[in-house]
């Protein structure tokens, strides 16, 4: 039985502002994409996670794949993901996400994964060889991964960095302060260290955060400034929303002037290359980040 998180008594979801609001999903592209998540059994974030971009992506006929399952190990308090115990390990998995990708022709395909905390290799194996076979049948296909932090086991990060995906994203969700409140299994300085090594072993690096949910400015500056030093390539900054009563209250909408602000300041503070908008997520626009 799937379990959802329950972070704290019901609380009413804020009124979205006019910057926020999205077209539904439509048309022919749309349809398509539809169609093949359907047809190969796949499990894609932009479902999964409530994704305002869904439409726009999948419309343009791109996805975000997102493996090892749709049920999560970690209850981090603004995911929409189900969080549970995992029943799904299909080792048949990386041959059909390399298919999809070769079917719909994505010129730069982004994975991502659950977290399998269960797992005594806390699914590197999957990652590994979903990695390998998607360059393999799409030898001209660049690849995004968004990776879990593996527990601090780097040994699995390499085995998966080291199949050379294009870009290593791990996201940091939030600042320092907040992290116990948004990502309760997770450590701040164990995902900064993460990136470094990441870096080390010369990968292009990113990272993002998620904005409004009770940080300061000041806050956010410091997390830039963290990651610049240890290595972080990209950064992306969205606003977060509320999926359901029972998760984290939004505290702010972010103004788009801020978020073009926040822009400007990551760039000077060493960042190579900031996406900061309202409806911006991990793999919005994420070609552009190579």
């Amino acid at each position: 039985m799937l379990e959802i998180p329950v972070i704290a008594n019901e609380t009413p979801r804020a009124k979205k502002p006019d910057w926020l609001k999205v077209k539904l999903p439509t048309g022919q592209n749309y349809l398509n994409v539809r169609k093949l998540v359907d047809e190969y059994k796949l499990h894609t974030i932009c479902e999964s996670g409530n994704c305002p971009n869904m439409g726009e992506c999948w419309g343009a006929g791109t996805a975000t794949f997102m493996i090892l399952g749709n049920v999560c190990t970690r209850s981090c308090s603004f995911c929409a993901v189900a969080t549970g115990r995992p029943t799904e390990y299909d080792m048949d998995e990386p041959t059909r996400v390399a298919e999809a990708i070769r079917l719909m022709g994505v010129k730069h395909a982004v994975i991502t994964s659950v977290n399998r905390d269960e797992l005594k290799d806390k699914g590197a194996l999957v990652w590994a060889d979903t990695i390998r076979l998607v360059k393999e049948q799409n030898p001209l296909t660049t690849i995004e991964t968004l990776i879990p932090d593996f527990q601090a086991k780097w040994d699995l990060l390499y085995q998966v960095i080291d199949e050379k995906p294009e870009v290593v994203s791990h996201n940091m969700e939030t600042v320092k302060r907040l992290y116990k409140k948004v990502r309760p299994q997770a450590k701040y300085e164990r995902s900064l260290e993460q990136i470094k090594l990441t870096k080390e072993r010369g990968r292009r690096t990113k990272s993002g955060i998620m904005l409004g949910i009770g940080e300061s400015k000041e806050e956010v500056f410091e997390a830039m400034d963290d990651l610049a030093a240890h290595g972080c390539d990209v950064l992306t900054l969205g606003q977060y929303l509320q999926p359901t009563k029972m998760h984290l209250q939004v505290e702010e909408f972010i103004h788009p002037n801020i978020f073009a602000m926040y822009k400007e300041e990551g760039l000077r503070r060493g960042l190579q290359y900031v996406e900061s908008g309202a409806l911006v997520r991990s793999s919005y626009h994420s070609e552009k980040h190579l």
